[in-house]
């Protein structure tokens, strides 16, 4: 009795791990018949740019340098009070300070008491800023002079 236990036992086993065992070898066999083609890829090209006499963009305009370095290493000191435009005010960290630009077109901000190559820069409110001019073609005036630039109401 107890072989025939085993028997049938035995008999079950067989026939539930036949559908898995017949179901792998497919699988099996399968994997085995795929042909992986051996195909190179080619790298792409290189990209080129030919600039045909035109400004090439992809050159750094300032040449590495932030705006403020350029004027840091000389651009205020340089700029005559009147070769300045006010191009704005604002409110940084509390403080008024101006946006001017000069021949260049840089926009630089300026605060109260920026040296300049002919003066200083006064005192800056909300409309106006007031630039004290101390020389005049490089010649020191016997009495300073107030210039006032403004803005207009247009841009306020």
């Amino acid at each position: 009795m107890k072989h025939a236990k085993i028997m049938i036992g035995v008999l079950v086993l067989v026939w539930l791990g036949l559908p898995f065992a017949t179901a792998q070898v497919p699988k099996q066999a399968a994997a085995q018949q795929v042909v992986k083609p051996d195909i190179q890829k080619e790298a792409p090209p290189l990209a080129t740019y030919d600039p045909a006499d035109r400004r090439d963009p992809f050159k750094d305009l300032l040449g590495g340098k932030e705006v403020k370095e350029r004027v840091a290493s000389g651009g205020l000191s340089d700029v005559s009070i009147d070769e300045i435009n006010l191009t704005g005010i604002v409110k940084m960290k509390g403080k008024l300070e101006a946006i001017i630009s000069v021949t260049e077109g840089f926009p630089i901000t300026v605060k109260e008491g920026d040296r300049l190559a002919d003066g200083y820069v006064m005192s800056v409110t909300s409309t106006q800023v007031v630039f004290r001019k101390t020389k005049d073609r490089g010649v020191p005036l016997a009495k300073p002079k107030d210039v006032i630039k403004e803005i207009s109401p247009e841009e306020l």
